[in-house]
Parts: C-alpha cells; sequence; structure tokens
C-alpha cells in the first residue's frame, strides 16, 4: 500500500491540464484579474489561465520574478534578497491579480509578499506554538482533544500565508508524505474514540484526485469515524482546482465538511464564488475560518464586509483566530481586546449567522479557547444583569435551585 501511495504521489507533477468548465471570470475592464492577464500573460488564453495546473507551473516563487509585477518596497526586498530567510515564497498570478500592485499596503499583499519585520523574533514567539510535534504520537496525526484527530497529509501549498502556523513544515514535496500515510491509517483505525478527522496541511486540495479519492476513501472505511473535514485556501487562492473531476470525487464520500482559510473581502472574486458555489451544489458544507491581522483585517467595518460576503457565496462564518505567536509574527498580532472590540462591534449589528466564534488556539498544546466580550455584568440574588449591544443593562431572573 505505502508503494501504491507513493507511485501516485510522484505522479502529481506528471499530471495532463485538467479542464476548467466553470463560469469563468467576467472579461470586462473593470475585472482585475482580466485586465492583469491582458497585461502581463498577453499570449494566455482565458483557458490555460482557468487550468489550474498552468497557475501551479506559473507561481511567483523568487524576488526575480516578483519584480517583473511590482517594485518591492525596502522590507520587502530585504526580506526577499536576504541569505538566512528561508520561509517559501509563492504565489499563484490569480491571487497576484486580485493584489493593487501599486498599493504597498495592499491587504492581501501582506499577507503573501515577505517583509523585513519577519525576521523581528519578540518575546513568547516560537517555531511551533501550538505544540504539534509533542501531540504527535505517528507522524501525520496530531492528536490533542479526545475524539479529533488532525491528518496532516502534504506540506505543499500553492500560496504560502506569511503567518502560517506551519510555516516549519510548508515547502516540502508531498512524495514524502506516501511514506507515513499507512502508519496514520493504522493510528486511526486503533484508536476508536476518534470520530472527527480535519485533513489538513499544507493544503489538501493540492493533491491529485486520485490521491483525495484514496484518501477519503481509506478514511470511509474506519467505521468509527463519523465526521470528515477539510481544511483549505484552495477556493480564494486556485479556484481553478475546483474542477468537475475533482466536485465528482468529493460528492462520493459526503457527508463531507470543508473549512475555507478566508482572510479578506477582496478574496471573494466571481471566480472563488464559482468555486464555493460548486461545492455547496455539491451537497458539500462549507465554513471559513479567519486569521485576526494587524493592518489586514483589524476592524469591525472589514470583519463585516468579509463575513457578509462569505455568506452570500454559501460559506459560514465559523471562526476567527487570534494569530498565532509563531517565529517573526509580530508585526500581524493584534491584542485580544481588539479582537472582543470587533467581536462587540459585530454582535446585534448584524445576523447571528455572520458571527464566528473568535478564539485563541492557547500556546503549547492547550486548545481552542473562547474569547467574549463582556456581557456579564453582574449576578445576584434578582438575576443575571446582561449588556446588549447598545449598552444597556437588562437583568434575566436566574432560576432557584432545587
Amino acid at each position: 500500500m505505502i508503494y501504491a501511495i507513493n507511485e501516485r504521489l510522484s505522479s502529481l507533477d506528471e499530471e495532463p491540464p485538467l479542464p476548467f468548465s466553470v463560469s469563468q471570470e467576467k472579461h470586462k475592464e473593470s475585472s482585475r484579474p482580466y485586465r492583469f492577464r491582458k497585461q502581463f500573460f498577453t499570449s494566455t488564453t482565458a483557458k490555460q489561465w482557468n487550468d489550474w495546473n498552468w497557475q501551479l507551473f506559473h507561481r511567483i516563487t523568487t524576488f526575480q520574478q516578483l519584480y517583473r509585477f511590482l517594485i518591492p518596497t525596502e522590507q520587502e526586498q530585504e526580506a526577499l534578497e536576504h541569505p538566512s530567510h528561508h520561509f517559501p515564497f509563492s504565489i499563484t498570478p490569480y491571487y497576484l491579480s486580485l493584489i493593487d500592485l501599486s498599493n504597498p499596503d495592499d491587504p492581501l499583499r501582506k499577507c503573501v509578499i515577505p517583509r523585513s519585520d519577519e525576521m523581528r523574533v519578540t518575546e513568547g514567539e516560537m517555531v511551533d506554538p501550538l505544540s504539534e510535534d509533542q501531540t504527535t504520537p505517528v507522524r501525520g496525526i496530531v492528536h490533542r482533544y479526545p475524539d479529533r484527530a488532525l491528518f496532516l497529509v502534504t506540506h505543499t501549498c500553492s500560496v504560502y500565508c506569511r503567518y502560517c502556523t506551519r510555516s516549519r513544515l510548508v515547502g516540502g514535496h508531498s512524495d514524502v508524505m506516501g511514506n507515513y500515510w499507512e502508519e496514520a491509517f493504522q493510528y486511526l483505525h486503533q484508536h476508536k474514540e476518534i470520530r472527527d478527522v480535519i485533513i489538513s496541511g499544507g493544503d489538501p486540495l493540492m493533491l491529485s484526485d486520485d490521491l483525495i479519492a484514496l484518501l477519503l476513501e481509506r478514511l470511509k472505511e474506519i467505521k468509527h469515524i463519523e465526521i470528515i473535514r477539510i481544511g483549505t485556501k484552495i477556493p480564494f487562492v486556485l479556484p481553478q482546482r475546483i474542477t468537475p473531476s475533482l466536485i465528482k470525487i468529493l460528492k462520493r464520500y459526503r457527508p463531507l465538511y470543508i473549512n475555507i482559510h478566508a482572510t479578506h473581502p477582496n478574496e471573494i472574486s466571481e471566480a472563488s464564488r464559482h468555486a464555493c458555489n460548486r461545492l455547496s451544489d455539491a451537497g458539500i458544507v462549507l465554513s471559513s475560518q479567519t486569521v485576526l491581522l494587524k493592518g489586514v483585517n483589524d476592524s469591525t467595518e472589514t470583519m463585516t464586509e468579509l463575513f457578509h460576503k462569505l455568506l452570500t457565496i454559501r460559506v459560514r462564518p465559523y471562526y476567527l483566530f487570534q494569530c498565532d505567536p509563531i517565529v517573526g509574527s509580530h508585526h500581524f498580532r493584534t491584542t485580544i481586546e481588539k479582537g472582543k472590540e470587533i467581536m462587540e462591534g459585530l454582535r446585534g449589528y448584524t445576523s447571528g449567522l455572520a458571527i464566528p466564534y473568535y478564539v485563541v488556539d492557547t500556546p503549547l498544546g492547550g486548545g481552542k479557547v473562547p474569547v467574549l466580550p463582556h456581557y456579564e455584568v453582574s449576578h445576584d440574588h434578582s438575576g443575571y444583569h446582561l449588556k446588549n449591544y447598545e449598552g444597556n443593562i437588562y437583568t434575566y431572573p436566574d432560576c432557584k435551585e432545587g
């Protein structure tokens, strides 16, 4: 079985281009991706642009390539050219097309282009802040909670986020994973308390169709696993990957839940809308996970717009994460009070459907802890005194014991 897995993994880069038959990005002069393609990829057809393999082959991964599209700031240039800076740098042409290349403060630009701020290490920052390596019983499995396990199936992403919790791992080629997939499956078989498996990485949807089918088939064979979730950013960084052939595979293994990493409203384009709608039409339940980032999305207005837009493409906001204290993340991390302020600005001013849980994934493997604004003012013999979204106090008559 290990040999078979490795054989499939080794063919990942050899598979032929896949057809992309979903509705194309609107070819209007007002469409940023369309204008980007016409300016920088003049001989590229719409069919090529909408082929996920073409997008991967043309990823921007070096300073020299990036200079073709924009003039790096001094901070960006220092980081990109620093000889000891090893955090991988990768952007698909599609995702780069969403960025205002003339604006050094573009929110998406900050998320994917290195800056010298990453070289500054502050107190409390760690390579593995969640201690995932300490809760890894076998390679590829993180078993922190009693009934859930994280299955890391690849080290590869199409776009590398600068604040990635697993920056210590990303960037390796997927073919090394086959060496321990079988051991991971055996662990899941043996631990009958595990009912929920989250497939993550890297980005699992970077795997070939055959590998995704194999992965889901093996997990579905384990009778005590009731829930399978996939964590991905593909619909927002490489929506061309959501092909009819992939959808056909995913439908086969329902119920299936996909958590999409959503960062900013600018990520939601016509192409990502089609990708998410295609997944929803296939009966796959979509939710989102967002990391709170200073200077990127740390305002109530930005978060409200993001969560509203997600609901229009049938993605339910699920988690808002406090940024993990990875090495070199200080410039991305807000205070927790800022996060509570944003949540308070959401509650009561928009639908509950648009309000995620605000959580801190506690360092050293403590797990997710929800953080709430101060709604409970006091508690006495008359009941609970609660503050609503307008700041008014109301009393709820608590039930007496007995």
